[in-house]
């Protein structure tokens, strides 16, 4: 077995390419595993610290997430890292009802058995902060605080409604929690800070939070965190700040070294974009994309979410896409353009037509998007690079191409790399994809991709 680091959960499948992103930016190689992996694939990966399953349990209810959880968490010890990380959102996408991350720490509880689970929301290269126990996300140059944030505080599944997270996640689970404050974490010495979180622990604290507003802050909690090697394994629970945070600190004191740079690919002869996010960032993306040239095709969501029309409505989808293709456009697939498009309440009306609960639009629309981009890429075998947006969209694209494992090629943004696939099929395995949450990119994002640039690289002229 590889001398692994860190093992983690993804709740869904662009946060778990987030945190692989993070290891290897702060030199731990990594590996995304699509399921739990065996033994064997695992050696295929000689060279990886860190060994990641992308999960689901981010649109799952209370009930259904042992199921999910309890085999990928016994897959996860079982590998014997150190470092067990359940990675959640940075903007804390959960409720009692869907996405419960108090649920995912009751059941890891039950699992791994801590002492104490360590605690981090906040990445400041996310543009995420904690400070005083509430949650902060920047948009351009406002930053909001979470319950009125312009998209989380309207989230169709899980609405933001109440920025402390104290508060936010004792009506998931009962566990007691303590929070380390901004004025601790800046007026403490090390000495002082570890006795005051030793005394929060002895006081029956088995959540403890972290304010994170700087990297300064993130040091200080890969500092802690690594102390506690030797509680093995040690169950985080947080955003990808703590495999940024535990690089950081493990190259201050000369455990690990820099990596060596990235090597960017060239621009693609073509790029494929599946969107099935709703967010304002992604919509300024496809926009952006759209003015210099590429070809948008908006899907026929309610359509799509119907048994009945789906098969009708995803052929003239591939259809349409392939003519493009055939013509030399770059495409874009997209459900929506930004929260308040017409189609998102079009589709709910479905829906609920149906007798269907709204909730479970992710999953529907998100299956026959992935159902279409496997078509277009097995009726367009030039096609290699490959962009799909929505955290369900690229749950059920990556299945439909037989995906197991992914690697990143080189950063574009934050949070969203641009990977290589391994496939139990040959014409996706070493397929060029991004697995991208809404919320990740600025306005050149999916331009980025079709160019290859990594961050601080100049985008060509229009």
């Amino acid at each position: 077995m590889n001398d692994l680091l860190i093992t983690f959960y993804g709740d869904d499948f662009t946060g778990s390419t987030d945190s692989m992103e993070c290891l290897e930016l702060n030199g731990i190689p990594a590996v995304l595993f699509l399921d739990p992996p065996t033994p064997e694939q695992v050696q295929r990966f000689p060279d990886v610290c860190g060994v990641g399953i992308a999960g689901i349990s981010r649109t799952l209810s209370p009930e259904q997430m042992p199921a999910e959880l309890v085999p990928k968490f016994e897959a996860l010890r079982a590998l014997g890292a150190p470092f067990v990380h359940y990675k959640m959102c940075s903007t804390f996408d959960s409720s009692p009802t869907v996405g419960s991350v108090g649920r995912a720490i009751d059941i890891g509880w039950e699992v791994f058995q801590p002492s104490m689970v360590p605690m981090m929301v906040g990445a400041p290269f996310l543009r995420r902060y904690v400070v005083f126990g509430n949650l902060f996300a920047r948009v351009g140059e406002t930053t909001y605080r979470l319950d009125r944030h312009p998209t989380m505080s309207k989230h169709p599944i899980t609405p933001m409604t109440e920025a402390d997270l104290r508060l936010h996640l004792a009506k998931q689970t009962d566990r007691p929690s303590e929070l380390v404050d901004l004025w601790h974490m800046d007026t403490c010495s090390d000495q002082e800070l570890d006795a005051f979180v030793q005394r929060l622990r002895d006081g029956g604290a088995q959540i403890i939070f972290f304010d994170t507003l700087t990297d300064r802050h993130m040091l200080q909690i890969g500092r802690i965190v690594w102390n506690l090697h030797g509680e093995q394994p040690v169950f985080l629970v947080g955003s990808s700040g703590f495999e940024f945070a535990l690089g950081m600190y493990l190259q201050s004191i000369g455990l690990l070294a820099k990596p060596a740079p990235f090597t960017s690919p060239r621009r693609a002869d073509q790029l494929l974009v599946m969107s099935g996010s709703c967010a304002p960032p992604t919509a300024e993306q496809i926009d952006f994309v759209l003015q210099r040239g590429f070809s948008g095709i908006r899907l026929d969501a309610p359509a799509l979410v119907d048994v009945e029309t789906q098969p009708a409505t995803r052929s003239a989808a591939v259809a349409t896409a392939l003519d493009r293709l055939e013509r030399g456009d770059s495409v874009v697939l997209y459900s929506a353009l930004g929260p308040d498009d017409p189609a998102i309440h079009a589709t709910r009306a479905r829906m609920e037509a149906l007798g269907q609960s709204p909730q479970t639009i992710g999953p529907q629309l998100g299956a026959q998007q992935g159902l279409i981009v496997r078509e277009i890429l097995e009726r367009r075998p030039t096609l290699r690079r490959v962009v799909v947006c929505g955290g369900d969209t690229c749950g059920y694209a990556s299945r439909q191409l037989a995906i197991y494992a992914l690697r990143v090629i080189i950063p574009v943004v934050p949070g969203a790399p641009l990977c290589r696939a391994s496939s139990n099929l040959t014409r996706f395995d070493g397929l060029q994809i991004v697995l991208k949450g809404g919320q990740n990119g600025a306005a050149d994002y999916l331009a980025r991709v079709y160019y290859g640039l990594q961050p601080g690289d100049s985008m060509p002229a229009a």
